[in-house]
Parts: C-alpha cells; sequence; structure tokens
C-alpha cells in the first residue's frame, strides 16, 4: 500500500472577476497557474478567463448537479499532496454557488482550505448602494416559487439589517412586486451585469425600480437586490397591506393577525382590530 504524503494538498477557494477580466488579483493568477487542477462551475465559462490569463492549468467541471459524486475524487487527490484551486463562473466560490460541500468535508477530514479573495457581487453592490452597511442580511436567492418565496419575505420583514439578494431576471418583476406588498415601498439599490460592458446601478424606491424594469422590453443579466431593513416600528400602512397579503391568499382574519403579531411584533389583539370592517 502506497504511504499518503506527509503534507497534503490544500484546497484554493479563488474569487474570479464578476466580468471585467483585470478584477483578477495578483495572487489568483499565481495560485490558478501553480495548482494541479482547477475545479470550475462551467469549463465552457472559465475557459476565456484562464486562457486571456495564459492558464494551461487542466479543468474539470464541479457543479451543483455532479459535486456529490465529484467529491471523493477531489478530497483523494488532495490527499495525494496536489493542490487544489476551486472557482464559480464569476465571483467567490461556495457564496450562493457550488462549492461548499467539497469545503464542508476538506475541512471535516484536516486536510488545509485557503482563501484567495477577490470580487463578490453581493459585497460590490452593496458598497455602492448607498444603503446602510453596518449590518446587513445576506439572503441569496430566494425560492422560485410565488407561495414559498413571499412567505419567506414574510419572515423577513421585520428583520433591522440591510439585506441583500440575488435573483434571476426572469423573476426580478415578480419578486419586486412581492416586496412592494410585503416590505411597504421602501428604499432599495438594483445592481445589475457589475463591472461588465452594460453595467447598471440604480437606488429609487421599489416601486420606482419595478416600473423602470417594467418599461423594457426585457430584463438582463445577473442581478443582485439590495432592500432597506425595517423601520423600528411598522407604520399601519405596512400593517394593512400585510393582512390584505395574507387574507388574499385564503388565510382566515385570525390567522392572518396571528402572522402579522408575530412578524412585527405588535399585540395580536390590536392587529385582528384591524381586519375588523370599519365603521
Amino acid at each position: 500500500m502506497t504511504a499518503e504524503p506527509a503534507t497534503p494538498g490544500r484546497l484554493f477557494v479563488v474569487a474570479t472577476p464578476l466580468g471585467n477580466l483585470e478584477d483578477l488579483s495578483m495572487r489568483a493568477l499565481r495560485v490558478l497557474k501553480e495548482v494541479a487542477l482547477i475545479a470550475c462551475e462551467d469549463t465552457r465559462r472559465s475557459g476565456p478567463l484562464l486562457r486571456a490569463h495564459g492558464i494551461t492549468t487542466p479543468l474539470t467541471s464541479y457543479f451543483e448537479h455532479n459535486e456529490r459524486a465529484k467529491t471523493p475524487r477531489l478530497l483523494e487527490l488532495l490527499r495525494e499532496g496536489k493542490d487544489i484551486a476551486l472557482i464559480s463562473d464569476a465571483g467567490t466560490p461556495a457564496v450562493s454557488d457550488p462549492g461548499f460541500r467539497l469545503v464542508r468535508d476538506a475541512r471535516d477530514q484536516g486536510l488545509p482550505v485557503l482563501p484567495i479573495p477577490g470580487p463578490s457581487a453581493a459585497i460590490a453592490a452593496l458598497s455602492v448602494s448607498g444603503l446602510p452597511t453596518d449590518r446587513f442580511l445576506f439572503v441569496g436567492f430566494l425560492p422560485h416559487k410565488a407561495p414559498a418565496r413571499r412567505a419567506s419575505l414574510l419572515d423577513l420583514g421585520d428583520r433591522r439589517e440591510t439585506l441583500v439578494f440575488y435573483e434571476s431576471p426572469l423573476r426580478v418583476l415578480a419578486t419586486l412586486k412581492d416586496m412592494l406588498e410585503i416590505f411597504s415601498d421602501r428604499d432599495a439599490f438594483l445592481c445589475r451585469e457589475a463591472t461588465k460592458l452594460h453595467e447598471e446601478y440604480v437606488r429609487a424606491p421599489l416601486s420606482s425600480l419595478r416600473e423602470n424594469l417594467e418599461s423594457r422590453p426585457r430584463v438582463r443579466g445577473e442581478i443582485v437586490l439590495i432592500v432597506a431593513g425595517a423601520t423600528e416600528q411598522r407604520s399601519s400602512e405596512d400593517v394593512e397591506g400585510l393582512l390584505a397579503r395574507l387574507t388574499a391568499e385564503g388565510k382566515s382574519r385570525s390567522e392572518a393577525a396571528k402572522e402579522v403579531a408575530r412578524i412585527t411584533g405588535l399585540p395580536r389583539r390590536e392587529v385582528y382590530r384591524r381586519t375588523l370592517p370599519k365603521g
């Protein structure tokens, strides 16, 4: 039996450019050239980046639907003493991208895992949003289906931190509609195609962002949505909007009042009173 090397290989988690190829750091460039293998989300997306920088390191695909099968082999290579770089299509791996399983299992086995920091769409957008950055909650992608998406937004309704979301151009209008109804018309920021040729940054209330995108024939590109956190006490308009949403979804007045009381922290009796007919 061949003995394992005294020094195992290192797993480098390497951040790559969001769009502009010049955003690859000098350290990332060196590491990608020196490792034995690069595990990338999509070889077709990573190939042009690596060729542009003269990197000829072998590639292997590592994405959501094959990471369970491929992780054992990558761990075996690390145990054999080979260094591996993990990259995603853009930004920092394992942040709403593949990589969590490999990083977790490597750490569980005592293998060294090292970050090569760099671009992150969430941080890039937050840094230019003009919204509070002292406390923020990274939500990532919301559920695709409308009922689950609205339930998630309801749970986030009373969070005081700035909220950071990733969203698909195919679902962004539906998400903005739900945010407007559940959060009310909060201050927000849209980051689209960050660092790319047609990059766009817009700060406006949720209603204005929705109107802006609705006026376009088509919405394209990767999107980061940043939404201001809840104020200290929900306005009457916020509460009425939540009640209207929940009753429209089929909940009874009592069920809706209970849910809104949980979210807002208001007394259930006070919330229920607002469901009763006026006069």
